[in-house]
């Protein structure tokens, strides 16, 4: 059974789902589009300049003038954000969609981006060398000892990721035209984090660093042109938790009725209320799945020109010369650490966010005798790297 919500926010608070009879899309609410993404089925694998090489070389004024950024645009080049509660389905549904549409899949982050180093080395297995301070805390630890105190960073922390995986997402459409689809974004990121503050497992001092960082960041960022939200029914969601079995999952103290009540409920009344005034919104009944082809069929139909510059929806991406798109791409590609330095703020009173010196001084020091983690990548000669170290090369940091 599927069904898909054209967003009306008044509807969409409404507890249950419109439209919920089997093979209800909607579709005659749609006006004919114009211009749209289109599946390789339908347009084909069209060619496109080369895609610059952002990661290895930097994007600046002078390559500007010899490199177009909206030369390699086309009708996919798109940012896509597939969301929804635990278990919902988001990754098969995002990785489907990707292939369908010839884009980049991005997804979900997770602390095994900070936790395991460039050589494949798990941090984790230091924790025993670590002060109990500084020792590592996921998501798994999260759900299975929620009362250490350590949920208000371990949230900054996926901000923190979820923020740079979506400058990473920027900086690839903008400079190889190869739209995104990507496994859930920043801009959720607090659901999950007024979640467990509901549940008393974060004060209210972590509660307010969190929206200091996040009030000092999210405005440079350029919000998806849609959101897919598959809206599972927080009973569904305890069911497939217990049928798919993970051990932090089925044992977590903090995988209540009510903790996921709490997620489906910020999910309708906050974020996707507060999207969809800027970006197209398709809201599907996933409780018993759906039909990939009917999602396809859906996003084909979206116009997303025909907004005037003054209407606030898709408002991020009306920018106005080739230029000023360039200037675009240099952000999000050479001024990636620029944008980063803008989660760095300045607070110290919060205990639980805090790590005294000694403990701070032991951490560093064991990180350090990590193999792979004195240096940057291709500079450890315990790695068999041949990189010659210079005065400016700085040293490992987990972020």
């Amino acid at each position: 059974m599927m069904a898909l919500v054209r967003v009306s926010i008044a509807r969409l608070l409404s507890s249950a789902v419109p439209c919920a009879s089997k093979g209800c899309q909607g579709n005659a609410a749609f006006l004919v589009q114009t211009s749209g993404i289109s599946s390789i089925h339908v347009k084909g694998k069209k060619p496109r300049p080369p895609p610059f090489p952002y990661k290895e070389k930097t994007y600046n004024v002078f390559r500007a003038f010899f490199d177009t950024t909206t030369d390699r645009f086309d009708e996919n080049t798109k940012l896509i954000v597939v969301d929804g509660p635990i278990a919902a389905g988001k990754t098969a549904l995002a990785k489907k969609l990707a292939q369908e549409f010839d884009m980049h899949y991005v997804p979900e982050a997770n602390m095994d981006m900070i936790y395991i180093n460039e050589y494949g080395y798990d941090l984790r297995q230091l924790d025993p060398q670590l002060p109990k301070s500084c020792r590592s805390y996921d998501v798994k630890d999260l759900n299975l000892r929620p009362d250490l105190q350590f949920a208000a960073n371990l949230q900054i922390s996926m901000y923190h990721l979820r923020y740079a995986q979506y400058i990473d997402a920027l900086g690839h459409l903008l400079s190889t035209g190869q739209g995104v689809i990507m496994d859930r974004s920043v801009y959720c990121d607090f659901v999950f984090l007024e979640a467990v503050y509901r549940q008393g497992y974060i004060s209210k001092g972590g509660l307010s660093v969190y929206y200091d960082m996040k009030s000092n960041s999210i405005g440079d960022l350029k919000r998806p042109h849609l959101v897919i939200y598959l809206d599972v029914p927080a009973k569904v969601v305890a069911q497939r938790i217990k049928e798919r079995n993970l051990p932090y999952e089925v044992n977590s103290k903090l995988m209540n009725n009510k903790y996921l009540a709490d997620i489906e409920e910020i999910y309708k009344q906050s974020y996707l209320k507060e999207i969809s005034s800027h970006a197209e919104l398709l809201i599907y009944d996933w409780s018993e799945y759906g039909e990939v082809e009917i999602v396809v069929e859906d996003i084909e139909r979206i116009d997303f020109d025909h907004y005037d510059h003054d209407d606030p929806k898709l408002k991020d991406w009306d920018i106005g010369s080739k230029w000023d798109w360039n200037e675009a791409r240099m952000i999000y590609t050479k001024d990636r650490l620029d944008l980063l330095n803008n989660l760095n703020v300045p607070r110290f009173d919060v205990p639980e966010l805090l790590i005294n010196g000694e403990d701070s001084w032991k951490m560093k020091q064991v990180l350090a005798s990590a193999p792979g983690m004195q240096y940057s990548k291709g500079y450890n000669a315990d790695m068999g790297d041949t990189g010659i170290l210079t005065k400016t090369k700085q040293y490992k940091t987990l972020f």
